[in-house]
């Protein structure tokens, strides 16, 4: 039961994160900030590597170990799916802005597509890149 005060019951709290469902737009707005942090991130290690490529073959051969890497491979693979999600959640915000897909039910199915989007089309940038350089 709720405490009692001195001027009489406490107001009610906040639905505990236990209770309270997120809406699939609530946790598409968090992960676009997050992303579009990461990427920020990325963008040093895109700038290393253009600066490795310009200081020659010692510089990229480093870069190259550090990014063949177990751990590399992890960092650019987050980087590749933070650019891939905020870029198509970018799209559905474009369509907002023209007035487009503001319904609950349309604005949740758009997230949930662009959340399986997003893994499907990582997962094929890495298929191609892999199979370019004759991995798979």
């Amino acid at each position: 039961m709720a405490n009692q005060s001195a001027r009489g019951p406490e107001r009610p709290l906040s639905p505990h994160v236990q209770i309270y469902r997120w809406p699939v737009t609530m946790g598409m707005s968090i992960l676009h900030r997050v992303t579009g942090f990461g990427l920020a991130l990325g963008s040093l290690v895109l700038a290393w590597w253009l600066v490795a490529a310009a200081m020659g073959p010692d510089a990229y051969d480093t870069f190259q170990a550090v990014a063949y890497h177990w751990f590399g491979r992890f960092v650019l693979f987050g980087f590749t799916l933070a650019l891939v999600f905020h870029m198509m959640n970018g799209v559905r915000h474009l369509f907002w802005d023209m007035g487009y897909g503001f319904a609950v039910p349309t604005a949740t199915r758009a997230g949930i597509v662009i959340y399986v989007a997003t893994i499907v089309v990582t997962w094929a940038i890495w298929m191609i890149a892999y199979s370019a350089m004759g991995k798979l």
